[in-house]
């Protein structure tokens, strides 16, 4: 385990990372949903199914989930993050090519972030959370057709934070580069009813798709 300083508002933090190098070239620095950390076995089988496939993979915690706390803290807290682990893949591949994804709130975060000055080559969100369930009138997306860099949207067809449907396709139609992979009966966590898998084999399956948009 690696640990990460992180210059935040209120001072310097640290967070920890688990840093896998590769062979390809590309790094996909990742970060996890709102109510889970780093080591949750959807994002540890979807960085290992990219390690096998090549790429250098970074796992980080947000502070939040560092001090204990269930709740997410501010927006800067996260941004902050974001642009201290990306320096830290830098430093260790300076010359790869370096994909920022994330599971909801962590892809958001990094969304944000880039819209706010971060230099990555893609984002990719796992389960892009477009508002929250039942509420697509505050719909989170101000923020994203200004992004220039290529953006990938992995989402499943049932997942209560982008329906309706409709309104999600027209928030993709606004940005400048960026495209749409639909998993068919997927849920917010990409759990389809009737089929039963554990959570590392669901995010390790998203990661062929991943590979595919960010492989140099």
């Amino acid at each position: 385990m690696t640990v990460i300083p992180v210059e935040l508002p209120t001072g310097t933090t640290t967070v920890s990372a688990d840093w896998a190098p590769g062979t390809n070239g590309a790094t996909v620095v990742i970060a996890h949903g709102a109510g889970t950390g780093k080591d949750h076995p959807f994002l540890t089988g979807f960085a290992d199914a990219l390690g096998a496939l090549g790429f250098s993979t970074l796992r980080f915690n947000f502070p939040y989930v560092e001090q204990g706390r269930r709740m997410p803290g501010p927006a800067a807290h996260a941004i902050a993050t974001w642009n201290a682990v990306v320096a830290f893949a830098r430093e260790q591949d300076p010359a790869a090519r370096i994909w920022a994804t994330g599971k909801s709130y962590g892809g958001r975060m990094a969304s944000m972030a880039v819209s706010e000055g971060l230099t990555v080559d893609g984002l990719a969100y796992l389960g892009y959370p477009l508002h929250a369930p039942g509420k697509p009138e505050k719909p989170r997306a101000e923020h994203l057709p200004p992004i220039v860099v290529p953006q990938l949207f992995i989402e499943g067809t049932n997942d209560p934070f982008i329906q309706p449907v409709a309104q999600f396709d027209d928030v993709v139609a606004t940005c400048q580069n960026a495209r749409v992979i639909w998993i068919e009966g997927g849920g917010h966590t990409f759990e389809v009813k009737g089929r039963k898998r554990p959570a590392s084999d669901i995010g390790a399956s998203l990661a062929p798709f991943v590979a595919e948009f960010a492989r140099p």
